[in-house]
């Protein structure tokens, strides 16, 4: 998805990837109402990731398809002379720098200086008399050559989705050199077929790789949007990123806007109140994801519905939780509460009663729950014995960050109030000394665990999707009432284009 910048693949695919003209979609008067999920990626990342362009550029020349070159002149004395040029191919391609830069007028545009390209093939010669054609000679040839390539790739809106066009693309050739069998020495034969040839080849170099470079974009845009589409999928749950409004390319950052609705099994909730504003976002980092309340909350609700919100402890991470602190009062409540059992024999379940409500706030993400807590203790050969049941309405204030590939949830404020208590060892729920600890408990140990577990199946889940293959530098995670900032820095992986470009191609 646009979200957690998966988003990247070189200037043809990520740029493209990210930004989704809007040229034959309509999205009503107030497009930034239907906004959930934002993304701007400023001129510096541009030209990070301009720096694969001439793996792009190298592979769509590679992968062009020539056509046989065939023609014919009438030359004085030697009557008409007929040629044609076969299998032709690329060899020793080389390009000295690219170039590129974001035009308000909804375009990209790209230049590519000193392309130098090696072409080879066969050459076949003859002279045709006036009634037939006789053709009787042929030559190996090579074709030095020196190109500009300039592209201006327009982006339009299909369905609501991003489909890039770049045939709007110019060769310029500073040198076109035609050798036959080697021989570099200029000559009567080469002169000859130079003037011949020189003129229909230009035009048959533009033609097909242009029309290359287009496929290639078409179909590095068409992966990126299927990752996107798969980093935001999980199971039942994904999260609709097709296009909100109209983008915004300025001189100095792309940004995209999509919908960010969650769709889970049949049902989604359609944002109309977004709080969103351009304004909101700067553009000293090379990379902006502005993430709606609307949208977490709805994943939050789709995950309790889909039953993901459960948590189980057992071993080490029970007797971590139960024995925060060494102490008369812990001892006691720990022996009253497990009679002695093991806590390998033993194993607690936290899950979500109703579904979570979340808000964004300057201090955090806040998290109210209403939670249920179960302790049961496992008896060879017998039912499990609940030793401890609680229902507990908590609220906790988080900040995230994300730091050596891992996401942190940090809980900085929290409280709880217990409204179902069932005890074995205190029918009657007034041992001051078991409520107490198992109060201090929960907040000291129980909210930091669970959120500490939540963050680590996030993790996994977005390293699932590959994200730790990016090198994602200073990431801050800022909320604000109603929405949350992520912005970053990264580093670009230069061997997922390769393998795509070598798999593809």
């Amino acid at each position: 998805m646009c979200w957690a910048g998966r988003m990247v693949l070189g200037t043809f695919s990520i740029l493209l990837g990210l930004v989704h003209a809007a040229a034959a979609c309509e999205f009503g008067p107030f497009p930034y109402r239907g906004t959930g999920i934002v993304c701007r990626m400023t001129k510096p990342a541009a030209l990070l990731l301009n720096q694969e362009t001439a793996q792009v550029i190298q592979a769509a020349f590679r992968n062009a398809q020539f056509p046989n070159i065939t023609g014919e002149r009438s030359m004085r004395l030697l009557g008409r002379v007929a040629y044609g040029l076969s299998g032709i191919q690329v060899n020793d391609l080389s390009i000295e720098r690219s170039e590129v830069e974001l035009k308000e007028d909804n375009a990209i545009h790209i230049s590519i200086r000193n392309v130098t390209a090696l072409f080879k093939g066969t050459l076949t010669y003859g002279y045709a008399g006036a009634w037939f054609l006789q053709l009787f000679h042929s030559v190996d040839f090579e074709i030095e050559s020196s190109i500009d390539l300039q592209l201006n790739i327009n982006l339009m809106c299909q369905k609501d989705q991003v489909a890039p066009d770049a045939s709007d693309c110019y060769l310029t050739f500073h040198k076109l050199t035609l050798h036959l069998q080697g021989d570099k020495q200029p000559g009567w034969l080469k002169q000859l077929f130079t003037d011949f040839i020189s003129f229909t080849l230009k035009l048959v170099l533009k033609r097909e790789v242009c029309k290359e470079i287009n496929a290639v974009a078409q179909m590095l845009t068409n992966y990126i949007l299927d990752l996107a589409a798969n980093f935001v999928r999980y199971k039942d749950i994904a999260v609709d990123i097709s296009l909100a409004s109209d983008p915004v390319i300025k001189a100095t950052y792309i940004e995209s806007h999509h919908k960010g609705i969650v769709l889970y099994r049949n049902s989604s909730s359609r944002l109309s109140d977004s709080v969103f504003s351009p304004s909101l976002l700067t553009e000293s980092r090379m990379l902006y994801f502005w993430l709606s309340e609307h949208s977490l909350s709805s994943l939050a609700a789709a995950a309790f519905l889909d039953g993901q919100l459960v948590l189980d402890l057992r071993g080490e991470k029970l007797q971590e939780l139960f024995e925060m602190e060494d102490s008369e009062v812990q001892r006691k409540a720990v022996q009253m509460i497990f009679q002695g059992t093991s806590y390998n024999d033993s194993v607690a379940k936290v899950w979500s009663l109703s579904q979570p409500q979340i808000s964004f706030q300057p201090e955090g993400t806040i998290v109210r729950s209403s939670v249920a807590v179960e302790v049961s203790i496992l008896l060879a050969g017998e039912e499990p014995l609940v030793a401890l049941y609680m229902e507990k309405e908590i609220t906790a204030t988080i900040q995230a960050s994300y730091a050596d590939k891992k996401l942190i949830l940090q809980p900085v404020d929290s409280s709880v109030e217990i409204k179902v208590f069932k005890c074995t060892a205190d029918p009657s729920g007034e041992d001051p000394s078991i409520q107490s600890f198992l109060q201090n408990m929960i907040l000291v140990a129980g909210i930091p665990e669970v959120t500490s577990s939540i963050g680590s199946a996030l993790t996994s889940l977005l390293n699932s999707k590959r994200l730790d293959l990016f090198d994602i530098i200073n990431p801050e995670i800022i909320t604000r009432k109603g929405y949350v900032i992520v912005q970053l820095d990264f580093g670009f992986p230069s061997h997922l284009l390769l393998n795509f470009l070598e798999k593809s191609l």
